[in-house]
């Protein structure tokens, strides 16, 4: 029976539904209104059959059925041993096998791996001015090739920026010089032009950078010596990271989820140096899980076996 806008159906044995409708009142004078609105109408819009629809897809939301899949939110009590929960909200599950989510979850992390996670560059000459002839972006995207290839045919644990430094001295030789009068008030003691050392700089500190960002090297400490780590070949990371888990996933907060990937990059920043990223973090426990040292328990949860 209704009563101002809420009503209760029947149940079944001890189970009751609660669901919200419309007075009488107000549908009668909803439905008039609408009648005398439709009748003024023109074109091809139909306020009318609008409402109709409107209604009957309020309908088909809010009626429920015995045996339909509910989610329900409000606060539980116990009475008589039995839990008893106060509905401040509800609404049926239009997909009870998660179909839709399921498959959304299974496109985010392609999404993320082709698009998302991917370094944005500029594909414009005119990005770096002092780098003429051809573009910018692709020097740079030729250079960081170059320098990863080198680090892992050559398994490089750490290294200088001088160490790698001769590596893209090719990319820069190639580019168009300054005639000898326009590099004569610039001459120096060094074997070659100066704007030639500038961009060949300039282009190794960008590139590793972008090494930077992406994980794959690391400055354990920074000082004026520059010394850079290879994140995968740094066994003394590998074996911080272990222990971290191993003693974590001890305790009773993280024995049964294990430990989320930004606990385990505090304690490492703690324990070994504040420079690692997250992204270095990241490949690490890739390698581990990859090398069947450790387990992912959900999305960004490690345990150790």
């Amino acid at each position: 029976m209704c009563s101002g806008l809420w009503c209760t159906s029947e149940s079944e044995k001890t189970s009751s539904v609660t669901e919200p409708c419309s007075d009488s009142r107000l549908a009668v004078s909803s439905s008039a209104g609408a009648r005398s609105f439709g009748s003024s109408a023109r074109g091809d819009f139909n306020p009318a059959n609008e409402l109709k629809k409107l209604r009957q897809a309020q309908h088909s939301s809010s009626h429920l059925e015995i045996g339909e899949l509910l989610r329900v939110r409000g606060p539980v009590k116990t009475s008589r041993q039995q839990r008893e929960i106060m509905a401040s909200t509800y609404y049926k599950v239009s997909d009870p096998v998660m179909a839709v989510q399921i498959s959304w979850m299974m496109e985010v992390p392609q999404l993320y791996r082709q698009c998302y996670d991917n370094p944005f560059h500029l594909d414009s000459s005119a990005q770096n001015p002092n780098i003429q002839g051809g573009s910018a972006s692709y020097l740079l995207g030729r250079a960081t090739r170059i320098l990863k290839d080198f680090l892992k045919e050559k398994e490089v644990t750490r290294f200088r920026p001088y160490d790698v430094q001769d590596l893209l001295q090719p990319l820069v030789s190639r580019q168009p010089q300054k005639t000898a009068s326009e590099q004569e008030p610039e001459a120096g003691p060094s074997s070659g032009p100066p704007t030639s050392f500038k961009q060949l700089r300039e282009l190794l500190q960008k590139s590793l950078q972008i090494l930077q960002d992406e994980g794959l090297v690391f400055r354990k400490v920074k000082s004026q010596d520059e010394v850079y780590h290879v994140t995968e070949q740094d066994k003394d990371l590998l074996m911080a990271i272990r222990d971290i888990l191993r003693e974590d996933c001890r305790r009773e907060k993280y024995a049964e989820k294990g430990c989320h990937i930004l606990h385990v990059l505090s304690s490492v920043r703690q324990r070994y140096s504040r420079n690692v990223s997250k992204a270095a973090l990241e490949l690490v426990l890739k390698a581990l899980e990859c090398n069947s040292d450790i387990i992912s328990t959900s999305d960004s949860h490690y345990t150790i076996l």
